[in-house]
């Protein structure tokens, strides 16, 4: 075999990979003689910096230690739905990509929502599911999903990756390949190699050098400021306080305690949470240092907390839950709670999960999310390409809409 073909296969399991192989596709050290091939294309917000110059960027979400554990727990694997097929590309006997990927035989767990595709489709006489799904299990959050080694042909391995996922639809049976909350110039890639493009909207706090929370609410208008400084004064009227654990000081028994949480609201929310007790233990062990949990203590007792997780230059905001319910606490938890995280880490981006328009009011925009489909029938691709064109025009039109309503000061605005 020639040193410069490239193959692929499809591994079922995170552990197959060596650690390291998979990091360094995932998280590759910056290039000093700058990017080449996808990451030259148009992106947006501090990641493009990022990827920029000799910054490190760094995704906890696609880091090995973070898949093995939701699939070694139990989590995402063959019984609840996620049957992994990740998606490798060798060149020698050399990793150079790979494509995190499941056979799914539902929808659920990927905040972007296609149950409708799948109605259509089944009524029409087709088999939606098993489909492909390239995204990190249960993880609303914008993150690379073709990972690539530094030091490669980047348009050249990506090329071969898109082509691969589609040859695993046709292998697999599926109906499908979705290529979700992707970096905006993949899913541009993508597009040019036969795939869809889709929007979404959430809502991300950014950091415009900020030094206290105090700098942030002063950027705000005087109905809004106001506004949260009560939210955050209600909060914790009733003698509760609010801890930041990351690292070691994350226990056991606080993993138990955030798990309570979790059960709690999770069942109330969808019904059965996606994640198992032992997924926060495993990454307790291997990812402790890139976990944020921001915990509520109210009479010697855990009352409530949110889950982040912490990358080069954003927080990523996940689960919350509580098992006492107070005025605004949610809020302080998960919001402001991550501001003041991130204004004290020098972080510039609070990504605060999926939907929300009432983060709009606490400081947190607008922001276009991208994912990208292919379609293996023609008359289903036709289909959905003509209502994605429509969605892309109502989400932008939503997204300018929201943006110019947002709680920041105008110019004629009082200090």
């Amino acid at each position: 075999m020639a040193a410069s073909e490239i193959t692929l296969e499809a591994v079922p399991s995170a552990s197959d990979i060596a650690a390291a192989e998979w990091d360094a596709c995932a998280n590759p050290a910056p290039d000093p003689n700058g990017s080449d091939g996808i990451d030259t294309l148009a992106s947006s917000g501090a990641e493009a910096n990022s990827c920029a110059g000799s910054k490190t960027y760094y995704n906890p979400f696609v880091s090995h230690a973070f898949f093995a554990a939701a699939e070694a727990s139990g989590s995402a694997c063959a019984r609840t739905g996620w049957g992994p097929r990740h998606l490798v590309a060798r060149r020698g006997g050399d990793i150079v990509g790979i494509v995190p990927c499941y056979l799914k035989s539902h929808s659920q767990g990927e905040y972007v929502f296609d149950r409708g595709w799948a109605d259509a489709y089944e009524r029409a006489g087709g088999r939606y599911y098993p489909k492909l799904q390239a995204s990190v299990p249960f993880t609303p959050a914008t993150g690379p999903r073709l990972l690539i080694r530094d030091g490669v042909d980047r348009e050249r391995i990506g090329s071969t990756l898109a082509s691969g996922l589609m040859a695993l639809c046709d292998a697999s049976n599926a109906s499908s390949v979705h290529v979700t909350f992707a970096r905006e110039a993949e899913a541009k890639f993508l597009g040019e190699h036969g795939f869809l493009q889709r929007n979404d909207q959430q809502f991300h706090w950014r950091n415009e050098g900020y030094g206290s929370f105090d700098d942030f609410l002063a950027s705000l208008n005087s109905r809004h400021r106001k506004a949260i400084k009560r939210e955050r004064r209600e909060a914790t009227a009733a003698g509760i306080t609010i801890h930041h654990l990351t690292g070691a000081d994350i226990t056991e028994d606080a993993w138990d305690a955030f798990f309570t949480f979790y059960m709690e609201t999770g069942s109330r929310k969808w019904g059965r949470p996606y994640l198992t007790r032992t997924f926060f233990s495993l990454i307790g062990e291997s990812m402790s240092g890139d976990v944020l949990l921001v915990m509520a203590r109210r009479n010697g007792r855990w009352i409530a907390g949110a889950i982040n997780f912490i990358g080069s230059d954003t927080l990523f905001g996940r689960n919350w839950g509580a098992i006492e319910h107070h005025p605004f606490l949610h809020f302080e938890v998960c919001y402001y709670q991550a501001i003041e995280f991130a204004i004290r880490r020098g972080l510039q981006i609070v990504e605060a999960g999926a939907q929300g328009e009432h983060k709009l009011a606490r400081g947190y925009l607008p922001q276009t999310t991208w994912s990208a489909h292919y379609i293996a029938d023609p008359d289903l691709r036709r289909a959905i390409a003509d209502y994605l064109k429509r969605e892309r025009a109502y989400v932008a039109d939503v997204g300018r809409e929201l943006t110019g309503a947002g709680p920041f000061r105008k110019a004629a605005d009082e200090a």
